[in-house]
């Protein structure tokens, strides 16, 4: 049987994904048995919406709940500090790129595929560019297969102390 794929994250990632499931267990599970309790003692509830939006936010939070719970099951802390000699680009460094065509500069944070979040500045170490400037050196011209075509991006900096 194949090994599950390891979930990579880093320790601010675990953090964050482990707090969010215990509220999820402790504070959200409670506050939604409430709103049932609640919306049960209306009487009929064939035709209660309080009801169906609690049964609709519990199905939601159980969800959740055992998406994190999947995902934490197979986690692989990778720690900033090994596996690197701060020559290269590593698995949780920020990067910033220069884009060759519009003379754009990007910073991104890799980051595992779980927490990755283009929108808010990291991205997949599994993405095209992530995979690209894995191991890239400063200076260096890495290029990227996109659907329009193969886009160009020199390595501007790196580091590890982005916090």
């Amino acid at each position: 049987m194949e090994e599950a794929k390891k979930n990579l994250l880093t320790r601010e990632g675990l953090k964050k994904y482990e707090d969010e499931l215990h509220d999820l267990k402790i504070n959200r599970r409670k506050e939604v048995s409430e709103k049932l309790k609640e919306a049960r003692a209306q009487g009929d509830l064939s035709e209660n919406a309080e009801y169906d939006a609690a049964k609709d936010e519990q199905r939601d939070i159980e969800a959740r709940i055992f998406e994190l719970e999947q995902l934490l099951k197979n986690v692989e802390v990778v720690d900033e500090d090994e596996d690197t000699d701060n020559k290269k680009i590593a698995f949780g460094m920020q990067v910033v790129i220069l884009d060759k065509e519009t003379k754009e500069e990007f910073t991104y944070v890799i980051k595992g595929a779980s927490e990755a979040d283009s929108l808010n500045g990291s991205i997949s170490n599994e993405s095209p560019l992530g995979k690209a400037l894995i191991g890239a050196k400063k200076g260096q011209t890495i290029e990227v297969e996109c659907p329009v075509g193969t886009l160009k991006y020199k390595v501007v900096s790196f580091t590890r102390d982005f916090k």
